[in-house]
């Protein structure tokens, strides 16, 4: 168990944030590393040339790290949906053949996919999940031999339903179909392990669970997919753009690995440096000890707001990480905002709470929310 790490970041006492799976605080280290960053652009002189390769590289073997993947295969992307858009452009999807989705799946692992199967006369598929049952079942019962690609998280954004992505990994291969993550709402706070999932892509925005800065990402992509068409020709995803003088001539060959699908620009000085701070400490906690210090968080959560008539999925049914509380009938409009009028600061969606703690939180803020619902409840 990981004890309380507030200090790390710029959190007031009176302040409970429980709301990480909307966006997570950076950490002090990552501010630093990120303000030294923006202060060298001031300076442009001092920039070398071989920072525009290092920290980028630094940051996609540290993602591969916690994800259990090889570097060579993470590419640096602004956000989740720039790397759906990169698989879709990649996987094969023929007429009649269907996407299979979850139904509430996060908008960003969705469009891209009803773009690609518009084009070619192809069908997305959302999966409705059972209330309070295990969402996997359903799940693979619909992978079958008409499956082209099963577009999926692994935690759901709304509910934290959480998915064996074991299980639907082998039942791809099976049929022959792609595996295409999210892994937005799990990669940091949740184990994973690529070497068994096996996904064809898989994508994170950094700038929650993995507890970097917004417009960072992170795209894994399989080695039998890295010669495919990136959406971007950028110079430095060409074979020698180390090389600054000889950049006009031009090269057809990319630099090795998934770096030609790296977004422009990925050498963001302020961004990358405080995305590296932030996966140093993540690794240094481990995805398997942070996952178990929030299972123990929610399920303090979950048990104290039973007793005020709060329901929750049971813990092996949902991320660890993640609780969604189904409100009572009367429960006031605009909870979210009633709740941070009194420093208490979670999402709802739909008829429930979603309260996702992280390593800042204490057993103050636990009793600051139970209060607080105690009173507007």
């Amino acid at each position: 168990m990981i004890p309380c790490q507030r200090a790390l970041f710029d959190i007031p006492a009176d302040v409970a944030y429980l709301n990480c799976a909307y966006m997570s605080p950076l950490m002090r280290p990552a501010l630093a590393a990120g303000a030294a960053g923006l202060r060298a652009k001031a300076q442009p002189w001092t920039i070398p040339t071989t920072a525009f390769f290092q920290d980028s590289d630094r940051a996609r073997a540290l993602f591969a790290q916690l994800v259990g993947a090889d570097a060579e295969g993470v590419a640096l992307v602004p956000a989740a949906s720039y790397g759906v858009a990169t698989a879709a452009r990649n996987l094969s999807v023929r007429a009649g053949q269907r996407i299979v989705t979850l139904a509430d799946q996060f908008p960003s692992h969705v469009y891209g996919w009803r773009t690609a199967a518009k084009a070619v006369g192809a069908e997305v598929v959302a999966v409705a999940l059972p209330e309070g049952g295990d969402a996997t079942p359903p799940v693979l019962a619909a992978i079958d031999d008409a499956c082209a690609v099963a577009a999926l998280p692994h935690v759901l954004w709304t509910t934290g339903a959480k998915l064996d992505l074991v299980a639907i990994g082998a039942r791809c291969r099976e049929v022959g179909a792609a595996l295409a993550l999210d892994l937005t709402q799990s990669a940091g706070a949740l184990p994973i392990d690529f070497a068994a999932v096996r996904p064809d892509f898989a994508v994170a925005a950094a700038y929650k669970w993995l507890l970097g800065p917004y417009a960072t990402g992170f795209l894994y992509v399989a080695p039998r997919w890295r010669d495919g068409a990136p959406l971007e020709e950028t110079w430095i995803g060409r074979a020698g753009s180390e090389d600054f003088a000889r950049l006009v001539d031009y090269r057809d060959a990319y630099q090795p690995g998934a770096r030609r699908f790296d977004m422009g620009e990925r050498a963001n000085f302020a961004l990358i440096p405080a995305a590296v701070a932030a996966l140093e400490q993540l690794l240094a906690w481990t995805p398997e000890a942070i996952a178990r210090t929030l299972a123990a968080k929610t399920a303090v959560i979950a048990e104290r707001a039973r007793a005020l008539g709060l329901s929750s999925p049971p813990e092996g049914l949902r991320g660890p990480h993640y609780l969604s509380l189904a409100l009572p009938e009367g429960a006031p409009a605009g909870l979210p905002a009633l709740l941070a009028a009194e420093g208490v600061h979670v999402s709802q969606r739909g008829r429930s709470l979603r309260v996702t703690p992280h390593l800042y939180n204490d057993n103050a803020d636990a009793d600051r929310l139970i209060g607080a619902l105690a009173r507007l409840l």
